[in-house]
């Protein structure tokens, strides 16, 4: 009897619908990070069972206009903004005695939060979502072309989330490397620094993404609030209020003196995350172990792995990528 493979099952190709089949050939092709193939749609790298959700959501999302979505690229914080996300909007409903029922105490963040693609369409081609209460939060790697027409044409409020490329880009290396079958070994560093440079990465182009939303940011305000992992990280006080400002459920003056950003901060902190058991074993409905989005969440990781060159090419890249952007990445 074959193996199952131990892949998540959104990087399998097996049961590919017929629609993807017909419409893959057309698309640019490159061989992805994990086993599944990349394939270069609307301008991003998508893999080839990703290609699936991507479609049904597009096709059948319909947002409201009290939604909020977390959009970020792989790796850039999506877990820890997912958490706090879903604490500050349910912060009133687990409170006092309700705290020992937290639900960020018994699931992982990407189940209480989930990817629209990745994990709802990905799983039903029409996931019945009318039901649920307003506000409704979901997460998204789309890049802003690619996300559902009634996202664009609603007032839904898109909260991003940014970091550093080659923080980024080291996350994604490891976690790729996990994802992989075990007789395919891990992947070459430089040739993976190779394709991430060239944009061959999932919803890669990398600087194209940012870009694009960090542009609706500055035209529409009001509805994109453009966050930086490194700022979260430095000085998350101020980040996490201005966050529950953008989302209409701002902090009272009761609430600060009685500490209740700092207890967001602590439940959701990487150390309190990563160490509850449900972080630490079981998976999650698309395929990926929980205990690998809980690494090191560190700023500056890469000094670790990338030498000189590599580290000088991916400055390089960002910086003719982000010129005349205004947008600039801290020298860590």
């Amino acid at each position: 009897m074959a193996q199952t493979p131990s892949i998540p099952k959104y990087l399998q190709e097996d049961d590919i619908p017929q629609e993807c089949r017909d419409l893959i050939p057309s698309l640019p092709r490159e061989d992805g990070w994990v086993g599944s193939s990349l394939h270069l749609y609307q301008g991003f790298w998508i893999s080839t069972s990703h290609l699936k959700g991507v479609l049904a959501c597009q096709r059948h999302f319909r947002a409201r206009d009290t939604d909020i979505l977390l959009i970020t690229t792989p790796k850039s914080g999506s877990t820890w903004l997912k958490a706090l996300l879903f604490a500050l909007l349910n912060r009133a409903k687990f409170s006092g005695s309700s705290k020992l029922q937290h639900p960020l105490l018994r699931q992982n963040p990407h189940d209480l939060l989930p990817f629209l693609e990745f994990q709802l369409y990905f799983l039903e081609d029409a996931p019945d979502l009318a039901s649920l209460p307003s506000p409704r939060l979901f997460a998204t790697h789309l890049p802003y072309q690619s996300l559902p027409q009634s996202v664009r044409d609603s007032k839904c409020k898109l909260v991003y989330l940014c970091r550093n490329p080659k923080d980024t880009f080291i996350s994604l290396w490891h976690f790729t490397n996990k994802a992989r079958p075990k007789d395919k070994g891990d992947n070459c560093l430089q040739e993976s620094l190779d394709k991430f440079c060239r944009g061959v990465s999932l919803c890669g182009p990398y600087w194209d993404h940012v870009l694009g939303y960090h542009r609706v940011s500055s035209e529409i305000p009001e509805r994109a609030l453009f966050l930086k992992f490194e700022d979260m990280k430095e000085d998350p006080h101020p980040q996490l209020k201005r966050l529950a400002e953008f989302m209409g459920c701002p902090f009272s003056e009761e609430e600060t003196r009685h500490g209740a950003v700092e207890e967001i901060l602590r439940l959701c902190s990487f150390d309190n995350l990563s160490a509850l058991e449900v972080n630490k074993s079981g998976k999650l409905a698309s395929g990926e172990e929980t205990e690998s989005f809980f690494r090191r969440g560190d700023v500056g990781d890469w000094v670790n792995f990338l030498n000189v060159e590599m580290a000088d090419r991916i400055d390089q890249v960002t910086e003719e990528k982000l010129h005349g952007s205004g947008l600039k990445f801290s020298c860590v």
